[in-house]
């Protein structure tokens, strides 16, 4: 069956914003990874599904399926890589927040 002119339009525009955001995420194995969003707390208490996360590289912890990410507490914890999903923040953004007294 032949697709009509306005499915190829959103065909073409859901392909080619895939393809741009594809290119500026890091992905979970990437080295480049700093920052991850929770997308799952999985019933911890110290993850919050939607708040950003910085990540410690842990190649260990990465073939065993879990990620090392700084949490609430301060201190980095492996929690399953499966929780989070890659975003792109540069470290200038972070470095304007005002850390507390």
């Amino acid at each position: 069956m032949k697709r009509t002119e306005s499915e190829e339009k959103i065909s073409k525009a859901k392909n080619s914003s895939t393809k741009r955001l594809s290119g500026l995420l890091p992905r979970l194995t990437s080295p480049q990874l700093r920052f991850v969003v929770c997308i799952n707390d999985g019933g911890f208490v110290d993850l919050e599904p939607l708040m950003v996360y910085r990540v410690k590289r842990d190649k260990d912890a990465l073939a065993h399926g879990l990620l090392r990410v700084v949490d609430g507490s301060v201190e980095d914890y492996l929690y399953p890589a499966r929780f989070f999903r890659p975003i792109y923040a540069s470290s200038s953004l972070f470095a304007l927040i005002e850390k507390p007294a």
